[in-house]
């Protein structure tokens, strides 16, 4: 029997420590509890999702705040190219009724809404995909909701938007928009949303877009411009792209050896990385390293809009969550801890079961798929096809599209240079030419070229085309004269010098055409501080005023200049 006191002090005795929990061990309330170095399992795409989320909220961001800055001038009421005017016409055409083929012709919220306010509406449009998508973007939450009004905002923009909203990276954002809503929940706003797992339907729709992105890219150059196939193309391309930057100033300078190089990468990148996405998954994510680092480097090299921006977002879904895992914080309760609670689960035969709306999902999932898969087979005839065409779409709605990119290479670099006088005889030699000045365009010998990507300034590149084609086909330019002949804020807007700010307004307006070439680093005309040599091929349009202007404008119905 033991005495009192021992029993006393085995009482004292603190008690043995528990013993230690084992990574996965659950909490008696809280489930699973992760390890702060434990990253997620292969096989599932929680984490991709929200990357594809923010990414694409991001570039909508971009889309949306260059049509709001923009869009007044160049499509409002009294823009280059009214959309009322053009919605109008399209009207006309169908008879005077707003019926299936004028929605089919231009889909586009703008035929269900007031006319009569058109810069109003242009503008709470812009204003609307900016709050949705920064919303997106900063707090990586989204629902089919939000992905759908995203979409439909944009495509009635891009289908009033006329020459301006004419290049291939508007309809790639709209079938990179459309894949966005299908790979969200219906109303759930939540990174890691419960019960909705990423379909893997969806997220091949986005691997097979990439793929076509990139094929469809190398292919047309490969049957376009000889100087693909001779290597020679990027001899040129820095300094004849439409907007260079200051990189492709130094890299046009590069030895002949690298332009080759450059070429032959180009060629397998486009041409053959693609193919990596059908090989597993380590060389499917293989695939979206490389192509990420090969927009990266065009971005670098030059002012393409959002185009490679863009690119990159079908290219994150060649990661799964343990690709992207170390991106994300283990700490508190983010994304990484909630999916690797869901893994967990999911290992231990613990997860719930599902409710009913999500076999509904899975069968929208699958008819999602069944849809890409039909509307994707004039798009691979058109990839098979010797006469392949790049940026077209084959559906009103742009859901399904062929891509491509510099099929063709100018050799030359020509610029039309815009230029007011006040003098009465527009035919005077005496008579001064003052120019006007561009945002981002070459144009002053001395300005350096700008660095704006993701940024897009539209008449700059239509300006751009403009150039070696001529004024009747692009009218839009004589519009441009005429406004500037009238100071129009408007038109203001869209330049960055007026040399007849706070004058009056310039007598007469003209085109001239020039040749531009990239100057010599460290030769005579750098050291004077001149970026760029050009040389006067002769006159693009002929002086032009407002009286002269007139029948002009009333030909087109477009409203006459008016002084401000």
């Amino acid at each position: 029997m033991a005495a009192p006191g021992d029993a006393l002090r085995r009482r004292r005795q603190p008690p043995p420590p528990p013993p230690p929990r084992e990574e996965g061990a659950a909490e008696e309330a809280g489930g699973p509890v992760p390890s702060q170095k434990q990253q997620p399992s292969a096989g599932t795409f929680w984490l991709t999702r929200l990357a594809l989320l923010r990414a694409t909220a991001f570039i909508y961001f971009v889309a949306f705040l260059v049509a709001y800055h923009q869009n007044k001038g160049l499509i409002g009421e009294r823009g280059l190219l009214p959309c009322k005017l053009y919605l109008e016409n399209i009207k006309r055409y169908c008879k005077g009724k707003i019926n299936l083929e004028a929605l089919s012709y231009a889909p586009t919220l703008f035929w269900f809404l007031d006319w009569s306010s058109m810069d109003i509406t242009l503008d709470s449009f812009a204003l609307m995909g900016l709050a949705i998508s920064a919303f997106i973007l900063v707090t990586g939450c989204a629902n089919v909701l939000l992905m759908a009004a995203l979409w439909a905002l944009y495509l009635s923009l891009v289908n009033v938007g006329q020459v301006w909203y004419s290049f291939g990276w508007e309809s790639q954002l709209l079938e990179t928009g459309f894949l966005g809503i299908f790979l969200c929940p219906l109303w759930t706003l939540s990174q890691v949303p419960k019960h909705s797992p990423p379909s893997r339907i969806v997220i091949w729709a986005y691997r097979w877009l990439i793929f076509r992105i990139m094929l469809g890219a190398g292919l047309i150059k490969i049957r376009g411009d000889r100087c693909w196939r001779d290597l020679t193309c990027m001899d040129y391309h820095y300094e004849t792209q439409p907007v260079p930057n200051p990189v492709a100033y130094y890299m046009h300078r590069s030895p002949w050896w690298f332009h080759q190089f450059e070429t032959l990468v180009n060629h397998f990148i486009e041409l053959g990385v693609p193919f990596f996405i059908f090989l597993g998954r380590r060389m499917c994510t293989l695939h979206g390293l490389l192509q990420i680092l090969f927009q990266v480097l065009l971005v670098i090299s030059g002012n393409l809009s959002f185009l490679n921006w863009l690119t990159i977002v079908p290219s994150i879904a060649c990661f799964d969550d343990a690709a992207l895992g170390f991106l994300f914080s283990s700490k508190g309760r983010g994304a990484k801890s909630r999916v690797l609670e869901i893994q967990a689960k999911e290992a231990e035969g613990k997860g719930a079961p599902l409710p009913y709306s999500c076999y509904i999902r899975k069968v929208a999932n699958v008819s999602f798929g069944i849809l890409i898969a039909y509307l994707s087979t004039p798009v691979v005839v058109n990839l098979l096809s010797s006469q392949q065409v790049m940026n077209t779409s084959f559906n009103p709605l742009r859901i399904v599209n062929t891509y491509g990119a510099f099929g063709s290479i100018t050799k030359e670099r020509t610029e039309v240079v815009i230029q007011g006088t006040s003098s009465l005889d527009a035919n005077d030699p005496a008579a001064l030419w003052e120019e006007y000045g561009f945002k981002c365009k070459p144009g002053d010998l001395r300005k350096r070229p700008c660095l704006i990507s993701p940024y897009h300034y539209r008449l700059d590149w239509l300006m751009w085309f403009a150039a070696f084609q001529t004024y009747e086909q692009n009218e839009w330019i004589i519009h441009l004269a005429g406004k500037l002949l009238a100071n129009e804020k408007e038109a203001l807007s869209l330049i960055a010098f007026n040399p007849f700010e706070g004058k009056k307004p310039p007598r007469w307006v003209r085109g001239e055409h020039f040749r531009y070439k990239f100057s010599r680093p460290g030769g005579n005309h750098a050291g004077d501080g001149k970026w760029w040599i050009r040389k006067r091929i002769g006159p693009y349009f002929p002086p032009v005023n407002l009286e002269a202007l007139r029948k002009f404008f009333e030909a087109r119905n477009w409203p006459l200049p008016s002084q401000d």
